[in-house]
């Protein structure tokens, strides 16, 4: 999925911005920093320079403004569907140890979208990453849903992760979407975001 992801705890490779990098250095230094710290530095590389733009993967310049911010706390599916929102809100959940949600959340996106020729092979995966009772980053779903889950990987179609996903949504928006809105980084972020475009 093309896009604004940040993998483990790196901060995201920014132009000409000093701090930023400083802080993607201390990042790799130290690796026992807290998801506390990790997140604070993230966010404060998310704030809007007037001079530059946050680098995404495919090299366009992506500016986060307040609006866009303000707009994330009108629901869960417009967070979702901001790319900038997605990594946000996963460094969120990775200070909460339940970034596993979003991450079956978004393969299942990226997997309704796959050639039917490809389907099995990407099932299994998810199936193993997240689904089955011995999963590394194993969701929290009923055992029903898992039953029903694991039969419809075996023969995959489009809609095989379908209830998995929207019962993690749900999770979602009941328990850490609003912990996310009331939660220093958000509110850090929106503050500073408001202050910036008023100078």
């Amino acid at each position: 999925m093309p896009g604004f992801f940040f993998s483990h705890s790196n901060v995201t490779e920014l132009n000409g911005e000093e701090d930023c990098k400083l802080a993607e250095g201390k990042a790799h230094k130290k690796k026992q920093k807290s998801f506390g710290a990790d997140l604070k530095s993230y966010l404060k590389c998310m704030v809007p320079h007037p001079e530059s733009g946050i680098r995404t993967s495919n090299s366009r310049n992506v500016m986060l403004s307040a609006e866009e911010v303000i707009q994330w706390s009108q629901s869960l599916e417009k967070l979702l569907a901001s790319q900038s929102g997605q990594g946000v809100f996963r460094e969120f959940l990775k200070s909460e140890f339940s970034e596993e949600n979003i991450e079956f959340w978004l393969a299942c996106e990226d997997y309704r979208k796959t050639k039917s020729d490809h389907l099995h092979g990407k099932a299994e995966r998810i199936y193993e990453e997240f689904v089955q009772t011995d999963a590394i980053k194993q969701i929290n779903i009923d055992y029903q849903i898992r039953e029903a889950t694991a039969k419809k990987a075996q023969d995959p179609t489009h809609t095989s992760f379908d209830e998995a996903q929207k019962t993690v949504y749900i999770l979602m928006e009941r328990d850490s979407y609003p912990r996310f809105l009331k939660s220093k980084s958000y509110l850090n972020l929106l503050n500073q975001l408001q202050t910036n475009t008023s100078k």
